[in-house]
């Protein structure tokens, strides 16, 4: 059986147990709403003894299946006061699958002032070490002596500084399967401050001398239907599009339709999308000796990342993705990839998030603290953070923190949290999205934007779109990828696959059912830790100003948006 570890982070003990038979039904963003339902206070602290920090794999881990080792961190945020799960791919997922390893939960926090590691050692064998020698280090320093100590053949999940000190927009970061760098980043939420809470820095995971060995229901059921389900996925034009661009294929495609932020949510159209588009990365890819079609985890056939060259043609940053472009650049005014990747590796090497930190800085040029465009600026803003001036502080707390003490009235959240990278008043089924989900506005929990045959600026279908959709997404992170999630969802094959591993009958509909099954958790403790349905619902201005490229508002009332999620 799968094994679950419990780090108790006040005694330093660490319980193993087998996963019970309820937490089969569920992987990765399910576990995460079951296990904090049951044992978390929904009115804790999130930087309190009572906050668990869950780490747990999906329910086709271990398998062979294209992207199926992604890695969901969660607990309650302390950046939106409700429960929390933060997806990543990268190197980790499949080490601990490979020891058989379901879950991680850190519980309690310690009374001293001294960090440990968690380190799972080849043979397994699970322990917290003293980490003072790596406190105060950021991240890339830090895996770099990690592997010093223990190999290359290491993955990593890691906090910088920023979750040291606390900072409700902190990061875990996770090593990349490719060339080990710790560039795939758990984001959203400030889930590195909860680990950070726990004085923990890292867990460190060597790769086992034994593979754990996932038993099957029906084996050669199993090894047909996962050989469809890739044939299905080479076939998939979203998985070439991903392999060629990756999710820079988003600012191409979101641009022309005003969906690409501009100017802290301004609504306008930017000009300059082709300078930070797709296509302008494959040619700065090939300027700079960089490459596109990376994986980011074994196995991976789809591989949308990328790595990013200095002008020296030397490493800079890996995956320079959709959000950090879109957020730092376009919604700052700012058109200029060379920029955008220096402000990513700053982001993942302190470890922070780069769509909050985005939407903190147009927050910042609203303010008129700093000059919209100003790309130099907006890096002394980062610095500030990394140095932990006074304001750097206050930055490091996130966007609605940060408009409060400046006094701007236009300040994209929900739920404390950043919006990301979608206009809503040109894609309304992503502010339905934004506005309901329970996970704060978070993009990945229901993507609706650019939808072939619907109308974004219009209201028709787009509860429904996004209530499908959130539904889908949340299964997904119960499974695997988005992407390659997104590529089957006109088959069975993930259906066929869970059969054929666990048993019993399967079909799309109970697919889709746990995503609505752990919808239902998370809108559970979120209604216990105290939101109520005027929480669900975008800032004013996006009803009051209308977008000045479609002429359009976010219109929807209280009691539609409050049908999203009767399933």
């Amino acid at each position: 059986m799968l094994k679950v570890f419990r780090i108790d982070t006040k005694t330093g003990g660490i319980k193993f147990n087998e996963v019970k038979d309820n937490e089969v039904n569920f992987g990765g963003r399910g576990l995460i709403a079951s296990i904090m339902n049951e044992e978390v206070n929904p009115k804790c602290d999130p930087l309190g003894y009572e906050n668990k920090l869950i780490i747990c794999t999906g329910m086709m881990a271990g398998t062979n299946v294209p992207t199926a080792h992604r890695l969901s961190i969660g607990g309650k945020s302390p950046l939106t006061g409700g429960i929390k799960e933060a997806n990543v791919g990268g190197s980790a997922g499949g080490y601990l699958a490979d020891h058989g390893i379901k879950m991680l939960i850190f519980e309690d926090m310690p009374e001293h002032d001294s960090w440990n590691i968690l380190h799972i050692d080849r043979e397994g064998k699970v322990e917290l070490i003293d980490a003072t020698q790596y406190q105060g280090l950021n991240n890339y320093k830090l895996v770099e002596e990690l592997k010093a100590r223990y190999g290359s053949k290491i993955a990593v999940i890691s906090i910088g500084v920023a979750g040291e000190r606390g900072y409700r927009n902190s990061t875990l970061q996770v090593t990349e399967v490719v060339d080990g760098k710790p560039a795939r980043a758990a984001a959203r939420g400030g889930m590195g401050s909860v680990l950070g809470s726990k004085k923990v820095k890292a867990v460190v995971i060597e790769e086992p001398d034994v593979k754990y060995k996932l038993s099957y229901d029906d084996k050669d059921k199993y090894d047909e239907a996962r050989k469809k389900l890739i044939n299905y996925m080479q076939e998939s034009d979203e998985t070439r599009t991903l392999n060629t661009l990756g999710t820079m294929f988003n600012v191409g495609l979101n641009a022309p339709q005003g969906v690409l932020p501009v100017r802290n949510f301004s609504g306008e159209y930017f000009k300059d999308w082709n300078k930070i588009d797709g296509g302008a990365l494959l040619e700065k890819l090939k300027e700079n000796g960089g490459k596109s079609g990376v994986p980011c985890q074994k196995g991976c056939i789809i591989s949308c990342s990328n790595i990013y060259n200095d002008s020296d043609g030397n490493y800079l940053t890996s995956a320079l993705e959709y959000e950090t472009v879109a957020m730092c650049g376009s919604n700052c005014d700012i058109a200029n990839l060379d920029f955008l990747a220096r402000v990513d590796r700053l982001c993942d090497d302190f470890g922070i998030d780069t769509i909050e930190t985005g939407a903190s800085i147009a927050v910042c040029m609203e303010a008129g603290k700093i000059e919209w465009g100003d790309a130099e600026a907006a890096l002394g803003l980062i610095e500030e953070m990394i140095e932990g001036t006074g304001f750097g502080k206050l930055l490091g707390q996130g966007t609605e923190v940060v408009g409060k003490e400046l006094g701007v009235d236009r300040v994209p959240v929900v739920k404390g949290q950043s919006l990301s990278s979608f206009e809503p008043r040109n894609s309304k089924g992503m502010g339905v999205t934004f506005s309901t989900t329970p996970m704060g506005a978070d993009h990945t929990a229901g993507i609706t934007a650019v939808v072939p045959g619907i109308d974004g600026t219009s209201k028709v279908g787009q509860v429904a779109l996004s209530s499908q959709l959130q539904a889908a997404s949340a299964a997904a992170d119960n499974l695997m990828c988005l992407f390659g999630w997104f590529t089957l969802l006109g088959s069975d094959f993930i259906a066929a696959v869970l059969e054929s591993i666990y048993g019993g009958e399967w079909d799309m509909n109970r697919v889709i059912g746990i995503g609505v099954e752990t919808i239902i958790m998370e809108k559970e403790f979120n209604k216990k830790a105290g939101f109520k349905e005027e929480d669900e619902r975008l800032p004013d201005f996006f009803y009051n100003e209308k977008s000045p490229f479609t002429g359009t508002v976010f219109d929807f009332s209280q009691k539609e948006l409050s049908k999203t999620h009767d399933f």
